[in-house]
């Protein structure tokens, strides 16, 4: 027999998986956990995919540096690290499952915490470097296979792990890449757990090896409307395939711009200034250049109607507020729309000022009617559907700790995300990796409309060039 072939070229090699539970469950995780309507609503969408790269220690690229057993002890206490982390974040561990009756109808679908393998962990190879990654202009075709559950909707969580960890090696650099089920919670919840491993990886570094007390400490219980205790039943009775849709992306490029901390302040300024106010932020501003300038690159005509839709954390506009350690999903996306002669014709301030008034108007008694229309007419968002090709959809955000988690390995390189939420418009918004309010923004178009955007003089303009 033959020896098998090579791999071909920049090919992520599978080395190891195993699954990883906590050291222990508190004795309520033997009770379902219900979800409620915003969390139902992701049931169609793919999981969460975001991971940093992490330069190996330059002694580790010696040629008589033992670097296998540096790497199996790195594993082991990420490995030991996650399992503590787990425990402060069980539902991660466990899996979706449905309880469905027909005498009375009924149909609903929680976390099983006690019947599950755990979280996935992977161990994966590549032989790329950190140019190979970071250098080229558009981010790399490979970099989506850092991440596990590739294209997976959240829905199939009923089979796979709801946390995925996938380490890949690179030849001078480390990839810690996550895949979190988008049903069981929303980016500031995707970045708590994470802050919180970190954290926990930092604590056992020095000694702490008992539960380590986290700083931010999340909150699980589950929030529902008034008089919607849950558990929530869903009109779907038969084959879950009447209400999910799995969505495939054209031909994109992903490109990430960089904006420095002045080039933001600028923007805020020049928007505050045309309209005659103070109250627009920095956010809105550099949103409101993104909504014209790719508006502009599409070349729709003058009474085309154009969106923009933000990811708003809805945790402290509801009365009385969540806490900002709520665990879950408390997001909108919070859509404004205009013509698109009106955006291009009226100026950044203009566009600003259209934001900054959606925000503004999000309000608790909106978030409370929206959770008691779908009570009433469940439906889950289906992204060829929630999105559309007219507009542009602005995810995640700058706020999050992204840069402060550290894993022995000092500060991260960059921020990666992986195919997931990747379609016409969509705009995720990061950090900057010096801080100080700088910003990055990973900017999925086709390439032609790519193209024209970078030709773009104003948006060109705010673009700090490294």
């Amino acid at each position: 027999m033959s020896p098998p072939s090579p791999p071909p070229p920049q090919s992520v090699r599978l080395i190891s998986d195993c699954f990883i539970k906590p050291p222990q469950l508190p004795p309520h995780s033997n009770q379902p956990l219900h979800l409620p309507p915003w969390d139902l609503a992701m049931l169609s969408v793919h999981y969460i995919q975001k991971g940093l790269l992490f330069p190996l220690p330059p002694h580790c690229l010696d040629p008589g540096f033992d670097r296998p057993a540096f790497i199996h002890s790195f594993l082991e206490k990420l490995k030991r690290s996650l399992s503590s982390a787990l425990f402060h974040f069980y539902p991660l561990a466990g899996r979706l499952a449905t309880l469905k009756q027909t005498d009375p109808p009924f149909y609903t679908i929680f976390v099983d915490c006690a019947d599950s393998p755990g979280a996935r962990f992977i161990h994966a190879a590549l032989d790329m470097t950190v140019a190979d990654i970071l250098s080229p202009t558009d981010v790399p075709a490979v970099v989506q296979s850092f991440f596990d559950h590739d294209r997976v909707i959240n829905h199939d969580g009923h089979a796979l792990s709801l946390l995925s960890v996938q380490v890949t090696e690179l030849a001078d650099s480390i990839f810690v890449g996550l895949s979190m089920n988008h049903a069981l919670g929303d980016g500031t919840s995707f970045w708590l757990f994470f802050n919180s491993w970190s954290e926990i990886f930092q604590a056992q570094e020095k000694g702490i090896l008992d539960v380590v007390q986290l700083s931010r400490p999340p909150v699980l219980t589950r929030w529902f409307p008034e008089n919607h205790s849950g558990p929530i039943s869903l009109p779907y009775t038969d084959d879950p395939s009447s209400f999910l849709a799995r969505f495939e992306a054209p031909e994109l490029r992903e490109r990430v711009f960089h904006f420095s901390a002045d080039a933001i302040t600028g923007l805020k300024a020049e928007a505050n200034q045309q309209c005659g106010t103070t109250n627009i932020s920095s956010f809105q501003s550099l949103t409101a250049l993104l909504w014209r300038c790719i508006t502009r690159a599409r070349h729709f005509p003058p009474s085309q109607v154009t969106g923009c839709r933000m990811a708003a954390n809805n945790r402290a506009r509801l009365d009385p507020p969540l806490s900002p350690e709520y665990f879950g999903n408390s997001i909108t996306p919070l859509r404004t729309a205009a013509m698109v002669g009106e955006l291009l014709g009226g100026g950044l301030g203009w566009a600003a000022q259209l934001l900054h008034a959606a925000v503004a108007g999000h309000s608790n008694a909106k978030l409370r009617e929206w959770n008691d229309d779908w009570i009433k007419r469940p439906q889950v968002y289906h992204m060829d559907k929630t999105f559309d090709s007219y507009s542009i959809m602005v995810g995640s955000s700058p706020r999050f700790d992204k840069y402060g988690n550290e894993f022995g390995l000092g500060k991260a390189l960059a921020l990666r995300s992986g195919y997931a939420h990747k379609f016409d418009g969509k705009v995720s918004a990061y950090p900057g990796r010096e801080g100080g309010g700088s910003v990055d923004l990973e900017i999925c178009l086709p390439p032609a409309t790519m193209a024209l955007l970078e030709a773009d003089t104003e948006f060109m303009a705010a673009v700090t060039v490294s």
